[in-house]
């Protein structure tokens, strides 16, 4: 039997209380609030060391350093962008944003901060992003309800969590970084294929596939039926409707919008298979998979910018898509690329298989352990 288990046992065997967030403040234990307004402004005209913490998820939440702060002990705060996230602050002094909130424990001899906070998180884990969204006190307040076991029993759960926490953290650092040297590799190798000195054959899109832009339909979100079929616009799927137009391998690519430019998803991908496409994308169709996937692969690593035209609203259109330029290795090597370029994506990109499930599969493990961990029969009332 675990030093916890013989604590529950001992201290709470016929089960754990559980209350709502608001509750416990209303008993004086714990007190929620927003932060204050620090404008962009503000910050620019009084720079200093201490952080200030707003509704950012990204990192640990800081958006900048200012002069001055508002606490320097121990609390929990909380973003809303990003699907929302919990943090626990403790040995600094920062600031909080209007547009974050914070959780301050009164009365440690009833609750612990630091138990406060993994039960809280665990909590939130479990909620909806729209919901986190709107994560303001009044809801935590209202919704959050958590286990409250004796005080002995918080204090195991914190050292066996905080071991276990750190101990994933590093795990997860070991694979991220795994994957950021892979990714720089699998860049390397790639621009290496395409930039070979072997010998190719220069060839527009419009010699090696078949351009069928003028099947295209574009459908107005009013007067599209629901389906089955994927419709397709420039970025990827934005529907799913109950026809479809095109059927087999295509190569879609990004006829227009900011993407073209911002690169933030490929403006080049496959799809197969039944659907539907609209005019924000052109539609290529090859007589080899592997040519298709060649392309693709060559145009997402390629700067296309004097190709586009536009500056507020890019715009890729048929006649400068026709004059890209693709060094078309010979057949052997052409397959040989794709292959290998396709391993390296798997590795580096896939949410299914390689290193992102497996950072992924790990904090899944860890938030069913701790979930395991917070989860106590409830004593009766």
């Amino acid at each position: 039997m675990s030093r916890l288990e013989e604590l529950i046992q001992e201290l709470c065997p016929n089960g754990v209380e559980y209350r709502f967030l608001g509750e416990i403040e209303n008993d004086g234990i714990v007190e929620l609030g927003r932060g204050k307004v620090i404008s962009k402004k503000d910050i620019n005209d009084n720079p200093g060391d201490y952080p200030i913490y707003s509704s950012s998820a990204v990192g640990d939440g800081e958006i900048g350093r200012y002069s001055k702060y508002m606490f320097d002990d121990e609390r929990i705060t909380w973003s809303i962008d990003g699907g929302g996230k919990l943090f626990h602050r403790e040995g600094i002094k920062y600031s909080v944003t209007n547009v974050g909130g914070w959780i301050k424990v009164k009365d440690e001899s009833k609750i612990t901060t630091k138990y406060l906070y993994y039960a809280l998180i665990n909590a939130w884990s479990k909620k909806t992003f729209d919901y986190i969204h709107k994560a303001h006190p009044s809801v935590i307040r209202d919704e959050y309800y958590i286990p409250v076991p004796p005080l002995e029993v918080q204090r195991e759960i914190v050292r066996i969590l905080d071991k276990y926490t750190k101990k994933n953290e590093a795990l997860k650092a070991e694979l991220a970084a795994e994957l950021t040297a892979r990714k720089k590799q699998y860049e390397y190798y790639k621009n290496a294929l395409f930039e070979s000195e072997e010998v190719v054959e220069w060839k527009t899109l419009d010699m090696i596939s078949k351009n069928c832009d003028s099947m295209r339909k574009p459908i107005t979100k009013g007067k599209r039926k629901a389906g089955n079929y994927p419709y397709y616009g420039a970025s990827g799927i934005v529907d799913y409707v109950e026809e479809y137009i095109f059927d087999g391998n295509y190569l879609l690519i990004s006829e227009d919008g900011a993407n073209l430019l911002a690169r933030v998803t490929p403006i080049a991908f496959s799809i197969t298979g039944k659907n539907w496409v609209n005019n924000h994308a052109h539609v290529l169709q090859f007589d080899d998979i592997y040519e298709q996937k060649y392309v693709e692969m060559y145009l997402n690593s390629i700067d296309l910018t004097p190709y586009i035209t536009g500056a507020a609203q890019p715009k890729l259109n048929q006649k400068s898509l026709n004059t890209i330029q693709i060094p078309m290795p010979p057949e052997g090597k052409l397959r040989e690329t794709v292959t290998v370029l396709e391993r390296f994506d798997k590795l580096c990109n896939d949410i299914t298989e390689g290193l992102p499930a497996e950072i992924e599969a790990r904090q899944k493990q860890y938030e069913h352990y701790r979930d395991k961990l917070l989860t106590f029969k409830e004593k009766e009332a």
